[in-house]
């Protein structure tokens, strides 16, 4: 192991990305720039996350925003439900009193999974974790299981959370450094390889976005961001309708939009009230 943390090292001195979220330790704007990476590319997420922190500079103000303004200001980065759950978040951190920093407490968040709690430990605070996404399972693959197929993150987890420091002692290689060098490490050989993350068991082709469920509800979504003050569910169908026959689908029937409306609205996406539904 000693030879294979003395390469992630060196690689990741050699490959380093001086990224606009590195240079905070404030856990709130960690933790934002943790949930924008998911599934998203950096250049995407470069200038998105400053936006996001100018608007909601704190978990006070993200709290305190109307629904309507969060959802607003995630348009484009997919996965609306990321941004209520950090809302929703942003609420349970307030009421505590501060941002948790164990991985318990923030394992406790809404939305927030075992590597996000890891990588708000390590880039926040410097603690120690597994901190196991695409990138840095792809260098545990490309070094330590050359030309396997199926590799189950059981078998990475142990080696994950052996190779990381278990504490900042040393300024060079603590969990902030280690991270950011198999990071780094990782982006490189998905750029210049073929993906080595394709080899592990929990490599998943994300499904076809256009025309699907997934998509209709993000368009209705858009639909009652574009009318906050109020739409009635015929307008909805008919907005979606031209949407989807623009896109050379077939349109959306009234009773389907208004059962994707009642979806968004038991998960906290909208309201109806007086037969318009709101953001």
């Amino acid at each position: 192991m000693a030879r294979f943390r003395a390469t992630v090292l060196a690689r990741g001195r050699e490959l380093y990305r001086d990224l606009p979220w590195r240079g905070t330790r404030d856990p709130y704007a960690v933790w934002v720039s943790e949930v924008m990476l998911q599934q998203t590319q950096v250049s995407r997420v470069d200038g998105r996350w400053q936006r996001w922190l100018a608007r909601f500079p704190t978990p006070e103000a993200l709290a305190q925003a109307p629904t309507a303004d969060v959802l607003a200001e995630w348009q484009g980065m997919g996965y609306n439900r990321r941004a209520l759950s950090l809302a929703r978040a942003a609420r349970a951190v307030v009421e505590a009193g501060a941002f948790p920093r164990e991985e318990e407490d923030l394992l406790a968040l809404p939305g927030v999974g075992p590597a996000t709690a890891a990588g708000v430990r390590a880039f926040a605070f410097d603690l120690p974790g597994v901190y196991l996404e695409t990138n840095v399972r792809a260098v545990f693959l490309h070094e330590l299981f050359p030309g396997e197929a199926g590799v189950a993150d059981k078998d990475l987890v142990p080696l994950v959370r052996a190779t990381c420091p278990p504490d900042s002692s040393d300024l060079e290689d603590d969990p902030r450094t280690w991270y950011y060098a198999l990071l780094d490490y990782g982006a490189h050989l998905k750029r210049t390889l073929p993906n080595p993350s394709r080899r592990s068991r929990a490599h998943v082709r994300q499904s076809r976005f256009e025309g699907s469920h997934r998509q209709k509800r993000a368009e209705v979504v858009r639909i009652l961001l574009a009318h906050p003050e109020g739409v009635r569910a015929e307008q909805v169908s008919d907005e979606l309708a031209r949407m989807e026959e623009a896109a050379g689908r077939e349109g959306v029937a009234t009773a389907d939009v208004r059962a994707l409306l009642r979806e968004l609205a038991g998960e906290g996406f909208c309201h109806e009230s007086g037969g318009n539904w709101r953001p």
